[in-house]
């Protein structure tokens, strides 16, 4: 990013501002940027759990399978996701407050007896898989505001600080040496004009020494 600036006083203020504001903020968005890591590290975890306890639901189910003929998956439906928000790391993320899941009734005593283990396997498969497309949608939203933040701080810490950093040398240079060549014009000027008043006064001295001689 190019930081446009002018060799003047005004500019260096608006940049050591700038550069100050930048300053400040770094460590803030350090500090979010690793507790967005940890939050990520965390929800991974927590989606690799889900992940196998749902390939292990599956396996139950699968040695079930020559049963599964017998068996009315309708009964088993999904009736509500409560969701709720909440801020982690200052990124809002959607938050999985219930499950709510409806078994239609069926004949108690014309039914097997394995149809409420197959009721159970079911529930326990609709709840793991509707948790893990969650946490896997948190994953998300978290991970991308990780990468944002991350590109935030490398922004502040590789390109705009030194960046500031360096205009700001610039013009403290460029009006160090105008005052010192300011400094030397006044020093010469002085000469010259010192120069000028020893001539005048030679001359003066001069004129005197030749009236004196006339009279």
């Amino acid at each position: 990013m190019a930081i446009k600036y002018q060799f003047n006083k005004t500019s260096l203020q608006a940049l050591e501002k700038n550069l100050k504001m930048r300053q400040r903020t770094l460590p803030i968005i350090k500090s979010k940027e690793t507790a967005l890591r940890l939050e990520v590290k965390q929800c991974k975890y927590e989606a690799e759990a889900l992940e196998e306890k749902l390939q292990q639901q599956i396996a139950g189910y699968e040695s079930m399978y020559a049963l599964w003929g017998e068996f009315d998956a309708s009964l088993v439906s999904l009736k509500d996701v409560q969701l709720g928000v909440k801020k982690i790391a200052g990124v809002r993320v959607p938050i999985l407050s219930n499950i709510s899941l409806e078994v239609r009734p069926f004949g108690l005593f014309s039914a097997p007896k394995w149809y409420f283990d197959g009721i159970v396997l079911l529930q326990g498969l609709a709840k793991t898989a509707v948790e893990r497309e969650f946490v896997l949608a948190k994953l998300d939203l978290l991970d991308y505001a990780r990468r944002k933040t991350t590109q935030k701080v490398n922004l502040f810490e590789k390109v705009q600080i030194p960046g500031y950093q360096e205009a700001i040398r610039k013009i403290k240079r460029f009006m160090e040496d105008e005052e010192n060549l300011s400094k030397s014009s006044q020093k010469i000027l002085k000469g010259l004009q010192a120069k000028r008043a020893l001539d005048v006064d030679a001359d003066v001295q001069e004129i005197g020494e030749e009236v004196e001689a006339y009279d």
